[in-house]
């Protein structure tokens, strides 16, 4: 499996960026064909009561690399892609990997 980490840095509104990421970006990302799974993280302050590297997390798995290129590239995928500046005020890292 392939898996694709979203990590998102902390936004300038919090409010803002669970309103539109649940009512908006999240129902982009579900109509992406050839989606295996995904699942989303919201960190907590680390152990010493700091803040996390990063706000939240996503993570999109798909079966191979051609299926996440064909899905990625699709107008779903891209549509999903170019939302990402309405909302992510502070910044987004993506990573992609083989799992197992």
């Amino acid at each position: 499996m392939i898996k694709v980490t979203v990590l998102y840095g902390h936004p300038t509104d919090s409010s803002a960026f669970e309103s539109y990421y649940g009512t908006t970006h999240m129902p982009l990302v579900g109509r992406i064909k050839g989606l295996a799974k995904a699942e989303v993280t919201k960190f907590l302050p680390n152990a010493d009561g700091s803040d996390p590297e990063y706000y939240r997390m996503a993570e999109l798995w798909f079966d191979t690399p051609a299926a996440m290129q064909e899905a990625l590239g699709s107008p779903e995928g891209k549509a999903t892609t170019d939302d990402l500046g309405n909302f992510a005020t502070g910044g987004v890292k993506m990573l992609v990997g083989m799992v197992g």
